[in-house]
């Protein structure tokens, strides 16, 4: 499952000026969005580096949200124990 993450928030945080919050909206392949905010230490870093490092501090808050919403929408024949194609 391909994951598209767009940044749709990029400003200093309003509790702490030394940090830069980025917001990602995540959106898997059957349209399912996650958004989420995260805030890191802007220092000397590039635009790519704070993005780079929020998305590395939500990692593991998108990877469990991808696998939540994975079955979703899909169909189950409880005949065959399975999912339907």
């Amino acid at each position: 499952m391909a994951l598209t993450y767009k940044i749709d928030k990029y400003s200093v945080d309003p509790n702490d000026a030394t940090k830069t919050k980025v917001g990602f909206r995540v959106t898997d392949d059957a349209g399912h969005i996650l958004i989420i905010d995260k805030s890191v230490t802007t220092g000397s870093n590039s635009a790519e580096q704070i993005v780079e490092a929020a998305q590395a501090a939500g990692q593991a808050e998108i990877d469990q949200w991808a696998s939540d919403v994975s079955n979703i929408g899909k169909i189950w024949n409880p005949e065959t124990n399975s999912f339907q194609e």
